[in-house]
């Protein structure tokens, strides 16, 4: 009996995923809850876990195909029955073929060509569908989740398993990448991978079939039925034999790679009890669930204590950067902690570039964008041809701001747990000058002719993150305070960086902030985040001398600490007296700076 893993829902308005990549190979064995494949989406990248326990025995899925919510994935049989058990139910029906023929030969002689033709056609259907029955019976599919509200595809990225590799329930098989996040899709059920059905870099609609695991034999007779239907009887030979040849159409990297796994293949099913020996004996931590050997084996090399980790996976399984994350707390100066750290939460050393992204071993290279770039290269695209969009520059002075924060920040930081940023008060202006100013805060239907004037003050932060950009929404940002919104932004901003942000918190803004000066930048002309009609850039903060006015009408000289604020809006709704009256309200509210009282100042 198989069991078939669709893509389930992920998200409100998430209608397809992408495989990215799976963890599991066909005739590999799976675990229930065991990451089977990654899915991607355009909110959130996951993993899909495997419903039941069994072997993987076909993946319908191929890497980098979209599939929409609830297509099948995979299918996941319970592991029984053997090559031997089909050659001898092969044998049975040939004898019965045999002894139906010779009974009715006189019939044959006397009824002619197209009797003949029909017991021909009955036999072998008959012998197809039995095959098939003994194939497919015992798989189970790995289909892509729902991934996100909006997330309706994913791009398969990495297989983490190959046909024929044993699989535990929850443990990753692939990892899928979305215009959002990443992730790892684990195994639904425990068993072997049969089959592969998304291979790496397709694209794939949520629900979509990603893979197949059941027992080993259901994945070679599922294998033979496939590949060479009319020869039924030959079941009991080797699915691997049949692996080089399916790989014949892909590149040739690919192609020798999968024939020198899968000549491996059979030394690996020769000794199934001993490989999930050494699985169950992983340590304190299988006891809460499942843990890859290589989280297991990172863990041992860098000292750290599996069981005081609070996993990021699905189903709080722990996961390689969960380790990471714990070495580098640790101060550890291991190289894989250093490539592979998330950006610090702290928008004061966001100013640094991150380490990753230079990588000299680029160069002279060409390769294949991620799924989340090319998601946000196409939806930039369609914003600059969706709206007449145009920058306006205004400089605010920050020096009451800079003031306030720095006698502010020791106490803030304990009372709250959260560092004091200049972003917060930002934000707040920001929310409290879209109540006064609601074309800002609205959307503009071109088909329609309507504007919709939102109702709430949604913003959306933009995040710079190691996969690229991600904008979490701070909902109903107006009715909060400081210490509120701050909390808003350094949590969101943390998870977005660790992958463990929503695909419903993605979505939804109704106004957008990017904080260019993390970078250093003075200014820039930030692009529009559909549908929205308005997006603020603020730059890094710079000492500069200005000239000041007192009351009497003199002049000074002074060293103040100024920002250019960058409003990027859409003029079908908004013109440019609209935009400029925001900035100066937003510049007054942050040049006044009276935070003191919410500060307890």
């Amino acid at each position: 009996m198989s069991e078939t893993v669709n893509l389930p829902a992920l998200g409100e308005s998430v209608t397809e995923g992408t495989v990215t990549r799976w963890l599991k190979e066909v005739g590999e064995e799976v675990a229930v809850d065991e990451p089977l494949v990654e899915v991607s989406t355009d909110k959130v990248d996951t993993e899909i876990p495997s419903p039941v326990a069994g072997v993987l025995q076909e993946i319908l899925v191929q890497e980098d195909e979209t599939v929409e919510v609830g297509a099948p994935l995979a299918k996941i049989g319970d592991g029984e029955g053997s090559s031997d058990e089909s050659s001898d139910g092969d044998d049975e029906d040939a004898a019965a073929e045999e002894e139906n023929k010779d009974s009715g030969a006189s019939d044959d002689e006397s009824t002619g060509d197209d009797d003949t033709a029909g017991e021909e056609v009955s036999s072998e259907q008959v012998a197809a569908e039995d095959q098939e029955e003994r194939g497919s019976g015992d798989a189970s599919e790995v289909t892509l989740p729902a991934l996100g509200e909006s997330v309706t595809e994913g791009t398969v990225t990495r297989w983490l398993k190959e046909v024929g590799d044993d699989v535990e329930v929850d443990e990753p098989l692939l990892e899928v990448s979305t215009d959002k996040v990443d992730t790892e899709i684990p195994s639904p059920v425990a068993g072997k991978l049969l089959e592969i059905k998304v291979e790496e870099d397709e694209t794939v609609e949520v629900g979509a079939i990603l893979a197949l695991v059941g027992s080993g034999s259901a994945g070679a007779s599922t294998e033979k039925s496939e590949d060479k239907p009319e020869k039924s009887e030959e079941t009991s030979e080797p699915a691997s034999e049949e692996k080089p040849e399916k790989t014949e159409d892909k590149p040739a990297e690919k192609s020798e790679q999968k024939a020198e796994k899968t000549e491996e293949k059979p030394a690996k099913k020769d000794e199934p009890k001993a490989d999930s020996a050494e699985k169950s004996s992983g340590g304190a931590a299988s006891s809460d669930g499942y843990v890859t050997p290589l989280v297991r084996r990172l863990a041992h090399q860098h000292g750290v204590d599996l069981s005081t980790l609070e996993g990021t996976g699905v189903g709080g399984r722990i996961r390689k950067q969960d380790v990471l994350a714990a070495v580098e707390k640790q101060g550890s100066a291991s190289e894989p902690a250093a490539e592979e750290k998330a950006a610090p939460a702290d928008s004061t050393s966001a100013a640094q570039a991150p380490a990753s992204s230079v990588d000299p071993a680029k160069r002279g290279t060409t390769e294949k964008a991620p799924r989340i770039r090319q998601v946000i290269a196409k939806r930039m695209r369609e914003s600059l041809d969706t709206s007449t969009q145009l920058t306006q520059v205004h400089e605010i002075d920050m020096t009451r701001i800079v003031a306030l924060r720095g006698k502010a920040k020791s106490a803030f930081e304990q009372k709250n747990g959260v560092k004091l940023t200049y972003l917060p008060f930002i934000a707040q202006a920001v929310a409290e000058a879209l109540k006064q100013h609601p074309k800002l805060n609205a959307s503009y239907n071109g088909e329609t002719s309507e504007i919709t004037y939102h109702s709430s003050e949604d913003l959306a932060i933009a995040v710079d993150t190691d996969k690229g950009l991600l904008v979490p929404v701070i909902s109903d940002a107006g009715s909060l305070n400081l210490s509120g919104i701050a909390g808003k932004i350094a949590d969101l901003a943390d998870r977005a960086r660790t992958n463990k942000i929503s695909p419903d918190e993605l979505s939804g803004g109704t106004f957008s902030i990017t904080n260019i000066g993390s970078v250093g930048a003075l200014f820039d002309t930030p692009i529009i985040n559909q549908p929205q009609v308005a997006i603020l850039g603020t730059g890094t903060i710079t000492k500069r001398p200005m000239v000041m006015t007192d009351a009497d009408g003199n002049d000074t000289i002074a060293i103040r600490h100024m920002m250019y604020l960058c409003l990027t809006y859409d003029h079908r709704l908004v013109d440019g007296a609209d935009a400029g009256r925001f900035l100066q309200t937003v510049k007054a509210r942050l040049e006044e700076g009276e935070f003191g009282n919410e500060l307890g100042l």
